[in-house]
């Protein structure tokens, strides 16, 4: 992880739960489904509220996501973009104009992004879709990159208690990670690592693509206004 020049770099720059549930789906989306990004409000909305890969699932309103995402433009992190035949304008992220990652580190502050505070063998298993790693131990180094940034820690290590036998860590970008903050609901000892759900992911991002075709058809038609 190369350190950026900009003066606005993390983790000065603060997200609250919303912006950072939004720039963690831009980040995912960008890599496991290249062929619908950048995203529009509509597709931004359905990947926030996914109830797979995502903790905890929320269902955030259009308007909500719309609020977040002019607040990442305001910090610079998120660009409107107008692609040729859309008359949706999409949006995509600019973290590499702060933060120059790898693609294994990008992987990681991902899977920290969407899911809040996880051990580094649950960081390993839930990454597998954006870059895959061969042990834990080569989540831990990319981690402790992260609390060494030269800025200021990107990443806290939390150590083992509360309901965990084993350390976990948790992202800096919106703060001291702790229990008062939705993103950061600590898990409970019941709480079992959910099986495969690629099948159910691709479902619901495909869904929210066609939905997006057909309102923009029906634009084009006339059946809507604007």
């Amino acid at each position: 992880m190369n350190d950026a020049d900009d003066k606005n770099h993390f983790p000065k720059l603060q997200l609250d739960f919303i912006e950072s549930r939004i720039l963690g789906c831009l980040l995912e989306k960008e890599t496991t489904t290249p062929d619908y990004y950048p995203m529009t409000l509509k597709s931004l909305e359905a990947a926030a509220n996914q109830s797979s890969n995502r903790h905890p699932v929320t269902k955030l309103t259009e308007d909500e996501v719309a609020e977040g995402i002019q607040s990442l433009r305001q910090k610079d992190l998120i660009m409107q973009v107008h692609i040729s035949g859309s008359r949706v304008p999409k949006y995509e992220h600019q973290l590499p104009e702060i933060l120059d990652l790898s693609s294994a580190e990008n992987a990681v502050l991902t899977v920290l992004l969407l899911r809040g505070i996880q051990t580094a063998g649950e960081i390993k298993q839930r990454s597998e879709r954006l870059h895959p790693f061969e042990s834990p131990e080569q989540v831990e180094e990319i981690l402790q990159g992260f609390i060494e940034y030269a800025y200021g820690p990107l990443v806290k290590e939390l150590p083992a208690g509360g309901g965990r036998r084993v350390k976990t860590y948790g992202h800096l970008l919106g703060g001291e990670p702790g229990y008062r903050d939705l993103e950061f609901t600590p898990p409970t000892d019941e709480e079992v690592i959910e099986p495969d759900t690629n099948w159910k992911t691709a479902l619901e991002e495909r869904v929210a693509s066609l939905e997006e075709q057909l309102a923009t058809l029906r634009r084009e038609l006339g059946l809507v206004a604007d």
